[in-house]
């Protein structure tokens, strides 16, 4: 099935690049130029495999557009910006986005990261449809379904993005075991790591953040200083 790309991007000839290059790889693409016109393709037509993102966009910018996407989505979606300041990518990386590619970029690493996100999507739905039978896990309190990937806490259900329930599935389905911070970039990310612990911190932040009760004294995830994390209780 051809996968579909969604371009939010205002720039018109940036836009008209990427879209010209997806076509040629053979994805179907869509193009919008401003965050209303993005909500609407998002509204109107079916759902994308992947969004190229803008965060600089008239009328509704990118942040508040990740964030609506997130509600209910874990489309991945790749950030595009000229802010490439570490306070942006942290937000972009905390508000669910998978990746930041900061202007200007190479459209030859665009399609590079493009090709990755879907690679990577498509083996997690893969994990997804072999479950064959309801499968939890506790931590503490914490009730994680691995066949609805919901979390529940005191019988409410925490809503996590995709890439924080599979950092949470991986140390609570090992609560014996210290993670570094690169065995859990590449079991999340399924790419190599190359050191940029600002992803890895980021995502950890934002998991803590909706599961602990006081995240600067983590109950669930706890941190050993300079080798990595492990599950708590254990």
């Amino acid at each position: 099935m051809q996968e579909t790309i969604l371009i939010v991007e205002d720039d018109k000839d940036i836009n008209e690049m990427i879209y010209t290059h997806l076509l040629r790889e053979g994805y179907k693409v869509t193009q919008a130029y401003d965050g209303e016109e993005a909500i609407q393709k998002l509204t109107q037509l079916a759902s994308f495999d992947l969004i190229l993102l803008d965060l600089m966009l008239p009328k509704r910018n990118g942040m508040e557009i990740l964030q609506l996407i997130r509600r209910d989505s874990t489309v991945p979606i790749l950030i595009l910006s000229a802010k490439d300041s570490d306070l942006d990518k942290a937000l972009g990386l905390g508000f669910g986005a998978d990746d930041y590619i900061a202007k200007p970029f190479s459209i030859i690493e665009l399609v590079a990261r493009v090709k990755a996100a879907l690679r990577r999507s498509k083996q997690y739905s893969n994990a997804v449809e072999v479950v064959t039978q309801p499968l939890m896990l506790q931590l503490l309190d914490l009730v994680i379904d691995l066949e609805n990937f919901t979390v529940i806490k005191n019988e409410q259900t925490i809503q996590l993005t995709a890439k924080e329930f599979q950092i949470l599935k991986l140390l609570a389905s090992s609560p014996n075991r210290v993670f570094t911070k690169e065995q859990i970039y590449q079991y999340v990310w399924n790419d190599s790591y190359y050191g940029d612990e600002n992803v890895i911190n980021v995502h950890m932040r934002r998991l803590r953040e909706k599961i602990e009760s006081n995240p600067s004294q983590p109950e669930y995830i706890k941190t050993l200083w300079g080798i990595g994390y492990k599950a708590g209780g254990s």
